[in-house]
């Protein structure tokens, strides 16, 4: 019965890591879901955004929940308007 160290070693031999660059003419590019740029944005969106990225920048954050999205949003100076019946 062959052991799980064989079966290890033989889907070493067979993996490809696809993460390492084998042209490493981008310089320690770091890829990323979505890009840098918020030239696309209109001038509101690129607020939010540019205020997103620093309030993950200042709390050490990758990703930001809900919550401290809408944070973010209020110290904008965005409320939620009444409903009009």
């Amino acid at each position: 019965m062959p052991s799980f160290a064989d079966h290890d070693q033989a889907q070493d031999a067979n993996f490809v890591d696809r993460r390492k660059n084998e042209d490493d003419s981008q310089g320690g590019f770091e890829r990323r879901q979505f890009g840098n740029s918020h030239v696309e944005l209109s001038p509101d969106a690129r607020e939010l955004a540019e205020a997103i990225d620093q309030y993950k920048v200042t709390h050490r954050r990758r990703y930001v929940t809900f919550e401290e999205m809408l944070e973010v949003i209020h110290a904008l100076g965005y409320e939620k308007q009444p409903a009009v019946v």
